[in-house]
């Protein structure tokens, strides 16, 4: 996307409000609002994020049903890593494994949550529109010629990206973990698990394509598939394979991703043979159709995504010199610590294909109305589980992982290192939302790239400075310190580049959201040791943690909370 300045899309907008610091974003309809806009006569068939108001109550739908299949993955997230857990506790073996899980991990962040996702839904977004506008060549579909253009090549790039990695599974774990002292357990791993660059890439095609047609529900189950295979391998093979049966599950978890999706994919999206089969002329076609696939749009996603990712790869990196265990304690914290982080994208996950389709009208103000809400939302849910992780780390870390070959140290330095870790959960929400809408028109913009390579530099530095005194805490600390500079890059950015924020506004909102979170995480730090069983502690941090998150977000008079509360009371009145 060019850096185009903040201008209006159609010339018949109103003039944009001033960004007035005091007037933040709401979440929510004010409490004179229906659920579907203002009340009375002559009310405007819109809510006051610009959209239809069915239009709204599906994408409401959706987020509930996407967040069901997201807690029920990350449910089953956690009781794989138990799993690992009590059978390998935090070991050789499972560093070994989790080196192995990097080429996954950021296969799965390239392939499926965000490179994938950021090139393909704003392409079928935009071929979906010219199909219902009748664009194209007679007895032609632009989503039929984008897929048969497309999904070939994509599937041979990346079978050959994954026999590649077999080849050269030493290489990879050398350079990924060069301190450990045997490689031949994790280059074992890394070679089961390199299946997943071929199947996650699938899978995030397929998730792409469905999310542009609206169709959320096999998307989001594909965590809740691939964690059951991991889950049944670590179970069933444990005791003879070792921690391999676990990297065989990544592989096993990973083909069932394609299976959950398959049979929706191939009913909403044409994949038949074109009426003019010759490649060429179908290639050109595609590219009418969606230009947003070439070297100088691709290449900006990719760069971005790596660096994201890289923050792993450096903790990874650094925490390799530490002793036995390090690697192991900073995954078992930073997999938990990130769940709120998880929930809180969902709601941007449902609604950039309407940020795309907004921005393919040229319809800038629906498109801030939408990031804005999002932003707004998605920071409320993300710092109240920060205020949760800051209070009843060890509890969460006790309850979940304290068995087997998991012991109270284990438990006590994971619990430390996920504290430092929550200090980062806004700056990894924001990137994740903010990141969405620069690449939702599909035209080439770099500036993504430059702040997430700025925030890994800042991570590398603030990472060698740190561990050598402070070990993985130090290595936490570098990470929130790097991804919120990337955070505060692209908010400063995002409002003169693609769409026209009060990037003002969002920040103060997000600060008073923020103090809320602090004062609802030192609460529940005080009062967790009161009581002695951790489930009870946990139980009663569930209660306490949102009452005074909410009950001080009233005193700081976030909008945000305050609109939440008034239209839960309302409907709560009215029996709805």
């Amino acid at each position: 996307m060019s850096d185009t300045g903040a201008g209006t899309g159609t010339g018949t907008e109103a003039e944009p409000r001033p960004a007035d610091a005091a007037d933040a974003p709401p979440l929510l309809p004010a409490p004179g609002a229906g659920p579907e806009g203002p009340i009375g006569p002559g009310a405007p068939p819109r809510t006051d994020s610009g959209e239809a108001p069915r239009l709204g109550s599906f994408l409401a739908r959706a987020a509930a049903a996407t967040a069901v299949l997201t807690v029920l993955g990350a449910v089953l997230g956690l009781v794989r890593d138990q799993a690992i857990a009590r059978y390998f506790g935090a070991s050789h073996a499972s560093d070994a494994f989790l080196i192995a899980w990097t080429v996954p991990e950021m296969a799965a962040t390239l392939l499926i949550e965000d490179g994938m996702a950021l090139l393909l839904v704003p392409a079928f977004s935009l071929a979906l529109t010219r199909r219902a506008a009748g664009g194209g060549e007679p007895g032609s579909d632009p989503v039929r010629d984008l897929v048969a253009a497309t999904l070939p090549r994509l599937f041979l790039l990346l079978s050959g990206g994954a026999a590649l990695l077999i080849a050269g599974a030493p290489w990879v774990v050398r350079v990924l973990a060069p301190g450990l002292a045997d490689p031949r357990l994790a280059v074992d791993c890394t070679r089961l698990t390199a299946v997943t660059v071929l199947t996650f890439g699938i899978t995030g095609y397929f998730s792409a394509a469905l999310r542009a047609h609206r169709s959320f529900l096999p998307p989001a189950g594909v965590y809740v598939a691939y964690n059951l295979g991991i889950i049944g391998m670590t179970l069933a093979l444990h005791a003879t394979w070792g921690v391999r049966a676990a990297a065989m599950g990544v592989a096993v978890g990973s083909a069932l991703m394609i299976l959950t999706q398959l049979p929706m994919f191939l009913r909403l999206v044409p994949i038949g043979r074109p009426r003019l089969p010759r490649f060429g002329r179908l290639r050109r076609r595609a590219a009418r159709t969606a230009p947003l696939l070439g070297f100088a749009v691709l290449a900006p996603v990719v760069l971005f995504v790596v660096s994201r990712q890289s923050q792993v790869l450096v903790e990874r990196f650094l925490a390799s010199t530490l002793p036995a265990g390090a690697i192991s304690h900073l995954n078992y914290a930073q997999k938990v610590a990130q769940m709120p982080m998880v929930l809180s994208l969902m709601i941007c996950t449902v609604t950039f294909p309407v940020v795309a389709q907004a921005m393919a009208a040229g319809d800038r103000e629906k498109a801030r109305l939408r990031v804005e809400r999002d932003l707004a939302l998605a920071g409320m849910v993300v710092l109240l589980g920060t205020a949760v992780v800051l209070g009843y780390a060890p509890q969460i870390i006790e309850v979940l992982f304290q068995r087997g070959a998991f012991d109270v140290s284990d438990t006590d330095s994971t619990a430390q290192v996920m504290r430092v870790y929550a200090l980062g959960l806004l700056g990894h929400c924001l990137v994740g939302a903010l990141s969405r809408p620069f690449f939702s028109s599909g035209r080439p913009t770099w500036f993504p790239a430059f702040a997430m390579g700025t925030g890994l530099l800042v991570t590398m530095g603030a990472g060698y400075a740190l561990t050598y005194r402070f070990g993985v805490d130090g290595i936490a600390t570098a990470n929130a310190i790097g991804i919120s500079t990337t955070a505060l890059l692209l908010l400063m950015g995002l409002g003169t580049r693609v769409v026209p924020i009060r990037a003002r506004a969002v920040a103060l909102s997000l600060g008073r959201l923020a103090g809320a979170s602090l004062s609802a995480g030192v609460a529940g730090w005080a009062f967790a040791p009161v009581i002695a069983d951790a489930v009870l502690s946990l139980a009663a941090g569930c209660l306490l943690v949102p009452a005074v998150f909410f009950l001080t977000g009233l005193a700081l008079r976030s909008p945000e909370v305050v609109s939440l509360l008034a239209l839960t009371r309302r409907r709560f009145l009215d029996g709805r």
